[in-house]
């Protein structure tokens, strides 16, 4: 019989672990292997162990799969990878009409050709998006608020107290393959590989990570004061502020970065960077050809 190789963070959906690991056990019927995905040795017992028939399935959220893909980054893996969606916000499932605790589906198809990220001097593999600005606030102020209470993070609570009170929107310099672009006031700055994050939250809904091209969009939420940001930002999670012409402007291309005037809170696949003041985003097929020109 072929074995199921659950990789789980403890962390995970606001550390709801067992309820997680329960609902797995009650759904996989080939011999589970529960390990912990931040244990020191996980990887090693994995690869040492796994066999031709085995498969191996990701438990947690956007920042666990963020996590696998990694810390498996120089591996080549032959079997089959599942996930089962148990995070707190699981944009990914999500993109496939999967809602939390969905059985684990197959998703090794959508885990190579990843773009990366640099923040700090120091680049990583994204599966969703990297985000820059008031999301980056709410993703810092619901890490200080788990630090202190085990009660669930209200995010749309802190979004809208960021925007009416505490987050101050920046200046940002956007280049796209070479181009140059200047914004003011700009309140969030994400590129994106994937349709969602942010807990359902849709900047780019013409994204498509499974595009040939293997763009990237970059949406720039620019030039409105914190009232008209508040009135206007319900819409991004069904993709209608494509209608506020004036505030929004999207971009495509290989080669993505944005530069703020002075430091914020960031995001990847719901991790939280703090005190940044740029990233910078690569496509896939630029890294491979280190030149947008190549791959136009």
């Amino acid at each position: 019989m072929a074995k199921a190789y659950a990789l789980y963070n403890p962390m995970a959906g606001n550390g709801q672990k067992d309820e997680a690991l329960t609902r797995l056990q009650e759904i996989v019927t080939d011999t589970l292997v529960l390990l912990d995905m931040t244990a020191d040795d996980t990887y090693d017992k994995l690869f040492s162990e796994i066999e031709g028939d085995d498969y191996i399935i990701i438990c947690g959220g956007d920042g666990t799969l963020n996590r696998f893909i990694n810390k498996v980054s120089d591996k080549s893996i032959e079997n089959d990878i599942r996930y089962f969606p148990c995070g707190s916000g699981n944009d990914f499932a999500r993109e496939f009409g999967k809602e939390k605790y969905a059985a684990p589906f197959s998703i090794k198809q959508y885990l190579t050709d990843l773009p990366t990220v640099e923040v700090n001097g120091k680049s990583s593999l994204f599966i969703n998006g990297m985000g820059f600005g008031i999301d980056g606030y709410c993703c810092e102020e619901g890490d200080r608020i788990r630090a202190v209470s085990d009660k669930p993070v209200d995010y749309t609570a802190i979004a809208i107290k960021g925007l009416l009170f505490h987050f101050k929107p920046v200046n940002a310099k956007v280049t796209v393959d070479g181009k140059e672009y200047s914004f003011k006031k700009v309140w969030i700055a994400p590129t994106m590989n994937g349709k969602y994050y942010g807990g359902g939250i849709m900047p780019t809904p013409d994204q498509n990570r499974a595009s040939e091209s293997r763009k990237l969009s970059l949406l720039v939420f620019h030039g409105s004061n914190a009232l008209k940001t508040l009135i206007m930002f319900p819409s991004l999670f069904k993709g209608e502020h494509l209608k506020y012409k004036k505030n929004v402007a999207i971009f495509e291309g290989y080669d993505i970065s944005v530069e703020f005037d002075s430091p914020r809170a960031a995001q990847i696949d719901g991790e939280t960077v703090l005190n940044l003041t740029s990233y910078r985003a690569r496509s896939a097929k630029l890294v491979k050809t280190e030149s947008p020109a190549e791959v136009n």
